[in-house]
């Protein structure tokens, strides 16, 4: 999937892997394998598609330790960390191991039932020679949310830093997904020679696509909360040609824009959708899906309890129920399709209905979407991918390979950089991009955190 001319969209500062030297170092390198939910592989994609920097590191001579971060098992009101099950990384290494045939070590750490993981012992030294010897093919770390250090900055998160430079020679960033500045994908660089991996560089190439995109172009935007779409949903206007909004986001424009009530809408988004109306009174790139589907529970797609509606037919003053999705005519609307039809630049982060009922509309817009065999479609998003799939998976399988097409493995950071307007503002991106080398640690043996011996899984 990776574009021609990657190398002329990327900024010359971005440090990447090809110029690394790797030959007989062990080599820490940050993905986004954030896929197990109640411990099991939702889809593999994000794993998938880190195996050409995974392969490259070994291929030229390093020995890798591997990270991620899974779920959020920090609570944020308390602080307490809880180590479920459900959240290891034990799925991911089965995972590996049946594709790379070979063995990953993943070290037993212990557990404090409040702060999880405090740090590193010096336990894991013995599978780091293990790794050098190449007795094993590579070394997992726990859950990096398990780690005291790794959101809570400060003391803790300088010491884990410091731990986990501990263990290598050469970091690795092929996380794009994960923009937060935690102690594994910023910190880090403050103490290892640090590089961009494959995906990472892919990423950042295609964002500059919707970042400068050949006109039109059009972005399908949508999402269960509005608030949490209000900057990005801003800058996205600003850029585009025409803008197409599903979900409680289109939900909230309606109700701002028509004078009606929607079940499930609340007040504080139609009163923050009433900015987004006015903007586009004067600027007129919002363009309305006229059909969309009521339903008088959300329980499910129950016959007899749910119904298509004409935006033609909408009164100030009236109250609908829950609308959950857009119904496939809207897709077949005359301006609608000339609008998708007519793009040569789309970005997708939305799935317009309520899942898992209510699917008819993502897969229309899917399908509008892929007529159009000249535009550059971008989709992004763990959710819009996963509609994609379920809903196309013909269509899916078949695009793949297409230069066409490109799937982004982080929906938020795409958001993120947008509002920012350059991937480079993103802050485990811009650290890659000093040019002072950083030295490596004198030892690649671990720096002990004062917490006993662990116990290892192999």
């Amino acid at each position: 999937m990776e574009k021609q001319g990657m190398d002329q969209r990327m900024d010359p500062r971005l440090r990447i892997i090809q110029n690394a030297d790797l030959n007989g170092k062990v080599v820490l390198v940050r993905f986004d394998h954030n896929v197990v939910k109640d411990g099991e592989i939702k889809d593999p994609y994000r794993i998938d598609r880190t195996f050409g920097t995974l392969y490259n590191i070994v291929e030229r001579g390093g020995r890798p330790i591997l990270m991620t971060h899974i779920g959020r098992p920090r609570d944020k009101k308390t602080g307490e960390i809880e180590c479920r099950p459900g959240e290891s990384v034990e799925p991911i290494v089965e995972y590996l191991e049946h594709k790379l045939h070979t063995t990953f070590h993943v070290p037993k750490l212990p557990i404090d039932p409040e702060r999880g993981i405090i740090g590193i012992d010096t336990s894991i030294n013995l599978a780091i020679r293990s790794l050098r010897e190449r007795r094993i093919g590579g070394i997992y770390l726990p859950n990096t949310r398990w780690f005291l250090g790794e959101e809570s900055g400060g003391e803790a998160g300088a010491t884990f830093a410091l731990q986990l430079a501990g263990l290598a020679d050469v970091f690795i960033n092929d996380a794009f997904g994960s923009w937060q500045p935690h102690a594994s994908t910023y910190d880090i660089t403050k103490h290892l020679p640090s590089y961009a991996g494959f995906l990472m560089q892919q990423e950042i190439a295609n964002l500059n696509a919707v970042i400068n995109p050949e006109r039109p172009f059009v972005a399908v935007v949508a999402g269960a909360k509005y608030d949490t779409k209000i900057k990005p949903l801003y800058a996205l206007y600003d850029k585009v040609d025409s803008l197409i909004l599903g979900g409680v986001i289109y939900n909230a424009f309606l109700c701002a824009k028509y004078g009606v009530r929607i079940a499930g809408v609340p007040d504080s988004d139609i009163t923050a959708a009433k900015d987004l109306v006015e903007k586009d009174r004067a600027n007129r790139k919002i363009v309305e899906l006229p059909y969309v589907v009521e339903s008088d529970t959300l329980e499910g797609r129950i016959e007899g309890k749910y119904r298509t509606r004409s935006l033609r037919d909408f009164r100030e003053g009236e109250s609908y129920q829950y609308i959950l999705d857009i119904d496939p005519a809207s897709f077949e609307d005359r301006e609608v399709a000339d609008c998708i039809s007519g793009a040569k630049t789309i970005f997708v982060n939305a799935v317009m209905g309520f899942t898992p009922h209510f699917t008819s509309g993502s897969a229309a817009l899917d399908s509008t979407i892929d007529h159009n065999r000249t535009a550059l479609k971008m989709y992004g998003g763990g959710d819009t991918l996963q509609e994609f799939k379920n809903l196309c998976p013909g269509l899916y399988l078949s695009v793949l390979d297409n230069t066409q097409y490109y799937f982004f493995t982080g929906g938020g950071t795409v958001l993120t950089a947008i509002e920012q307007g350059s991937p480079y503002g993103l802050k485990p991106v811009q650290t890659l991009l000093q040019k002072e080398e950083r030295g490596a640690p004198e030892s690649t043996e671990a720096v002990g955190a004062g917490i006993g011996d662990g116990n290892t899984r192999r």
